[in-house]
């Protein structure tokens, strides 16, 4: 790896690592959102604290650091664009300031999504809505984006990134891997449950 890649990973780390959730839940004196639900510092988990707002700013602004990461490298050098988007990815999972115990990702890889190839982007987002809408559960509705994805950027062409999704849908299934065991023994909690 070159210099600028090594940077390019760190920076998008950083920006990554930054745990939303647990920021604004705390300043709207909701406590520790790692001590409810899931323990997740995501999005779904933040709207079991029944405040919506805080749930949707949460994936915003979730996904928009994997979405800046890529957007603010690739300006300085195109070719550095992936691997921040990367680095965005792992900093949300494992964020040095929680002891490496961060989010499931998926607010994060849809951010990256977006600066990279936001066509597809929008085929996540449809098929994470479907299956959510369908089901009422989101791990079901993001496991299914996390499939669907790196084949779609197969056939469009961009076998780089469909490389990068490949990785990040694998590590998506394994911080999923207890919401799978759920899902089959019918345990999962559903979309908008609280507690």
């Amino acid at each position: 790896m070159t210099y600028g890649l090594i940077l390019a990973l760190v920076f998008g780390y950083l920006l990554g690592s930054i745990p939303f959730g647990l920021l604004l839940t705390r300043a709207a004196g909701l406590g520790d959102v790692r001590k409810i639900g899931s323990g997740n510092i995501g999005a779904t988990n933040v709207l079991r604290t029944g405040n919506k707002g805080l749930a949707a700013a949460t994936l915003l602004l979730d996904a928009l650091k994997g979405t800046a990461a890529v957007l603010i490298s690739g300006h300085f050098a195109p070719e550095t664009a992936v691997w921040a988007g990367l680095g965005a990815f792992l900093g949300h999972l494992f964020p040095v300031w929680l002891g490496f115990k961060g989010g499931k990702g998926v607010a994060t890889y849809l951010g990256v999504l977006i600066g990279l190839a936001w066509q597809v982007a929008l085929i996540f987002a449809v098929v994470w809505l479907a299956v959510a809408f369908l089901f009422r559960y989101s791990s079901l509705a993001a496991l299914t984006a996390a499939v669907i994805v790196p084949i779609a950027l197969y056939f469009l062409s961009a076998p780089q990134i469909a490389v990068l999704f490949v990785v990040m849908s694998i590590i998506v299934f394994i911080k999923h891997r207890a919401n799978i065991s759920r899902l089959l023994a019918g345990t999962e909690g559903k979309i908008g449950a609280k507690g």
